[in-house]
């Protein structure tokens, strides 16, 4: 008997798998207030150089200190990284517009900087003066958290195949609400640099473990829909992030109101099982035997019965003291194409999604009606896909997605500038098929793997995606060689990696593999 026979008698898909879903969603609503909230944490408003005081400026106007004190740009704003050494009152009498030609009359900041606060308290950028000089390090406080999120996703991928889903899980938003609310009261930047790595360490153990602990719990049929379910609670986080950003304005705050979740969090994974495949697998049958009991109880199945001994049968069988890692997914054949063919898919969903996100521009709202509108704008594409991976497959939904993503991006590359309302719309399009094809990816990898090896194997993918994220704004720098050449990048990387994707194996309606010999 496979496992799936056994989930069928105690219900298949019931109230205890929708418990399961509905506590699992509630963590990864937390997700993109974190990893999107970069755009908000540490924004830039306008600013210019603080100008000391001295008792010639009594009279004067904010706006005639400014034209004396700081030079203009060719659009006539004023500078935000330098000032005249001297205070030059002539161009009180001036023309306003008429700037010194003798730049030894300009010189940088020296008292620091002014910052416009009508639509920020306080960011980090305003905390330490991570402005013109020092702008890198600002930039710098999403790497380091990606950083984190690549790190987790290696030990988190091969630490919840070792040590169980639940408890891994647990460890994740234990860790992500204490290092979420270090990052929160940082004194300097180095100590915000670090607590941001270290939460990108944590979350990314939530990220990889939520899709495939609810997945395992659930019947073929409706395994789709608990991969669309958590995804569009992603989309759910997105608008949330704009609702809580536009309310708190102040970094530490807003750091403090995205990572009190994890708590109600961890009280919820209190009712969330263990999976059943991973403790068969381990050969832990009594556990897997009080929680499939549990299951069917609370599913209406009163009248199933099974013995630890069958569950005991059932055991994938492990040659003695092997333990399995990274490794063991280029051992075997089929395994090792898997492996090197799901890793290209990963990479170059990663790398069009972000290369996409970093050069859409919006609609022209500002940045919290932009936000909540691009997390609506995920849900259709995703309730699409629910159709889709159903009816045509996860090979052909996975491979195309990511074809037509790229080939998006690359029509704009021919479509003439003048043509602002196509572009946009082929654009959104592109961004709808990117999202879409991640959406997918989740689902697929999940399906793909063994359930000895499942966690390893999202840990391993998900290291190489974000390879190809990290890589994604890099590839900007280009535009220097040929204008359209990071078009034509993100294109050719997104269609040569959807092409990837046809090689590997369907799984529409296929029993998850427990063991290495099933995928062989």
């Amino acid at each position: 008997m496979k496992f799936e026979d056994l989930l069928l008698e105690t219900g298949g898909f019931g109230r205890f798998q929708i418990l399961i879903l509905f506590l699992l969603c509630f963590p990864r609503i937390n997700l993109p207030m974190h990893f999107l909230l970069h755009n908000f944490l540490a924004a830039t408003p306008s600013h210019h150089c603080a100008i000391p005081h001295q008792e010639a400026f009594v009279n004067l106007t904010t706006e005639e200190l400014l034209l004396i004190s700081v030079p203009r740009e060719p659009d006539g704003t004023f500078r935000s990284c330098e000032m005249f050494s001297q205070p030059q009152f002539y161009l009180l009498l001036l023309n306003s517009s008429l700037q010194p030609e003798n730049d030894s009359l300009i010189e940088d900041c020296k008292h620091g900087w002014v910052y416009d606060h009508s639509q920020f308290t306080s960011t980090t950028a305003t905390q330490w003066d991570l402005v013109c000089e020092q702008r890198g390090l600002n930039q710098a406080t999403a790497t380091f958290f990606f950083i984190g999120v690549t790190v987790g996703a290696v030990i988190f991928g091969y630490l919840s195949d070792r040590y169980g889903r639940k408890a891994m899980l647990l460890v994740s938003l234990v860790c992500s609400g204490m290092f979420g609310m270090l990052s929160a009261a940082s004194t300097s930047y180095s100590m915000l640099a670090i607590t941001r790595t270290l939460t990108g360490v944590a979350l990314s153990g939530i990220s990889l473990i939520i899709l495939p602990l609810g997945m395992e719990w659930v019947d073929v049929q409706h395994r789709t829909l608990s991969g669309i379910l958590t995804s569009i609670f992603w989309s759910i986080g997105n608008m949330l992030l704009a609702m809580v950003a536009y309310l708190v304005r102040d970094w530490r705050w807003l750091l403090v109101a995205v990572t009190g979740p994890c708590f109600p969090s961890i009280i919820c994974l209190w009712w969330v099982p263990e999976s059943a495949r991973w403790l068969i697998a381990n050969g832990k049958v009594k556990q897997a035997h009080r929680h499939l009991l549990r299951c069917a109880r609370m599913n209406g199945r009163k009248d199933f019965a099974v013995s630890p001994e069958a569950l005991r049968r059932m055991t994938t069988e492990k040659k003695s003291g092997e333990n399995y890692s990274y490794i063991s997914l280029f051992r075997t054949p089929v395994l090792r194409k898997i492996s090197l063919c799901s890793g290209a898919v990963w990479f170059g969903v990663a790398f069009s999604y972000y290369g996409m996100s970093l050069n859409l521009t919006g609609f022209g709202l500002n940045m919290y009606l932009s936000q909540f509108v691009f997390g609506i704008i995920e849900i259709p594409a995703k309730l699409i896909m629910y159709v889709l991976v159903n009816r045509v497959g996860r090979r052909q939904s996975q491979a195309w997605t990511l074809i037509l993503a790229g080939l998006c991006i690359g029509a704009n590359v021919i479509i003439p500038k003048s043509f602002t309302s196509m572009r946009s719309v082929v654009a959104i399009m592109g961004k709808g098929f990117s999202e879409s094809a991640f959406t997918t990816v989740f689902l697929y990898t999940s399906e793909l793997y063994p359930t000895i090896l499942r966690q390893n194997g999202m840990g391993y993918t998900s290291f190489v995606a974000r390879i190809g994220g990290a890589l994604a704004p890099l590839v900007f720098l280009l535009d220097d060689v040929w204008r359209s050449l990071p078009e034509v990048t993100y294109c050719g990387v997104a269609v040569c990696c959807g092409s990837v994707a046809f090689l590997l194996p369907e799984t529409l309606n296929v029993h998850l593999p427990e063991g290495i010999e099933d995928v062989e």
